[in-house]
């Protein structure tokens, strides 16, 4: 959403703090901007901020699941009377959705009225609340893994009236973080986390409700709620948008192709998740392409450029004078500057050896490490950016206080170079 009241911005990353405050001046300047005092339609506004959109995908996408949960009848449902009200219409109920991605794990908790329309929660549309390191950090560990969402439960609790905790449902997706562990050590955690959610939540959980989402699962997600926000669903393919989602394990990329296009796209190899996604959408049928690139996330590809780079003890991608390790996914890499300082040049040679550029390419179009494109075409020709694409610019703009991000800040750009550059 648009700056609120006092000029506050909500937004998602592993270094900076939840609430950025923007400083008067800068709210001057965007009160004097060009159309300020009209009234923008709805699509205006999505395509004004539709970075800071793009950031609550995920969760929605999950509280879309939970809302099938919910029975409509009183008598099934998390609910209370609200004042003077009777009936359906006349009564909360609410949600709680774990965000475990791979930079931290957030909660969200909805409230929602008899006809499932969003109640305030105090002056917000929701709680939120986050920590970090997300629960891939405790690869080793699973059960601290699960205790990790113990103050996150905590904060759940405060909102959630206690006669209804045990009617009101709670998820846990978990994404690319868990996804690069393995089949056996995400289950390992996931399992740890269904255990703390029946042992000390009291809320009503289900074990086929704590899950990790696959990567085409997140894409197209993503890609149904920004074009339904945007009134392009029911319309043909090449009037939607593209989607590409850049968190902190992976990099998501969603658009719509045409079908004689989706008949051509090549088999996955064995192991991986099909290419083309089909989706009945308001009268109308979408042939999605849908990929997910794993350890190109933020975070991840940020450990796969260092061991691209670190033969000689030093990454030519960290800034002068800086020592130290990087640690991601229980793994510890060597993030310490060259003697000469830093090099754009080498740092790109280390980025494009990260992501397999010149990996042979099997299919007609490929992106990078030899994945197909999609073949491009119209789905694509706008491009909605996501997540990291929108953190990492409000850093440059705003500032930050954190030294690590104005460290890491050279190698999180190189890779977002390429990153738009192949896609």
């Amino acid at each position: 959403s648009p700056p609120g009241p006092g000029g506050r911005i909500r937004y998602r990353t592993p270094s900076s703090p939840d609430l950025l405050l923007l400083p008067a001046d800068k709210m001057r300047r965007y009160s004097q901007l060009p159309g300020a005092g009209r009234q923008d339609t709805l699509a205006d506004r999505v395509h004004r901020y539709r970075g800071v959109l793009l950031v609550v995908l995920a969760p929605l996408a999950l509280v879309s699941l939970v809302l099938l949960l919910m029975p409509r009848a009183p008598a099934g449902a998390a609910q209370r009377p609200l004042g003077g009200g009777a009936g359906a219409a006349g009564a909360k109920k609410y949600a709680v959705i774990f965000d475990a991605g791979s930079s931290g794990s957030r909660v969200h908790v909805f409230c929602f009225d008899g006809n499932l329309d969003l109640v305030h929660i105090g002056t917000d549309i929701e709680l939120f609340v986050q920590k970090k390191p997300g629960l891939s950090a405790y690869a080793q560990d699973p059960r601290e893994a699960a205790q990790s969402l113990v103050s996150l439960i905590e904060k759940a609790k405060e909102v959630v009236p206690a006669e209804l905790r045990d009617q009101t449902p709670v998820r846990v997706g978990a994404t690319a973080g868990l996804r690069a562990l393995g089949a056996g050590k995400s289950e390992e955690i996931l399992q740890a986390v269904r255990d703390l959610l029946r042992e000390k939540s009291s809320f009503k959980n289900q074990p086929d409700w704590v899950t990790v989402l696959d990567g085409t699962q997140e894409g197209a997600y993503e890609w149904v709620t920004i074009n339904y926000l945007l009134g392009n669903l029911g319309k043909t393919y090449a009037d939607t948008v593209g989607v590409v989602d850049l968190g902190g394990g992976s990099v998501q990329m969603a658009y719509a192709i045409p079908e004689k296009d989706a008949e051509k796209a090549p088999k996955p190899a064995d192991g991986e998740e099909s290419y083309v996604k089909k989706l009945f959408l308001k009268g109308t049928t979408y042939h999605l392409y849908v990929h997910s690139y794993l350890r190109y996330g933020l975070l991840a590809a940020r450990a796969e450029i260092l061991k691209a780079g670190n033969a000689n003890g030093y990454s030519n991608c960290v800034l002068a004078g800086h020592q130290g390790q990087y640690k991601y996914g229980g793994n510890t890499f060597e993030a310490s500057a060259a003697p000469s300082g830093s090099s754009f040049s080498e740092c790109r040679a280390d980025v494009v050896k990260a992501l397999k550029v010149d990996e042979a390419c099997t299919h007609m179009k490929c992106s990078f490490g030899g994945i197909w494109n999609g073949g491009g075409g119209a789905g694509q020709k706008n491009l909605f950016v996501a997540s990291f694409f929108f953190d990492r610019a409000a850093e440059v703009i705003y500032g930050t206080s954190d030294s690590s991000t104005v460290l890491l800040l050279k190698i999180n750009f190189t890779l977002l170079l390429f990153l738009i550059m192949h896609f």
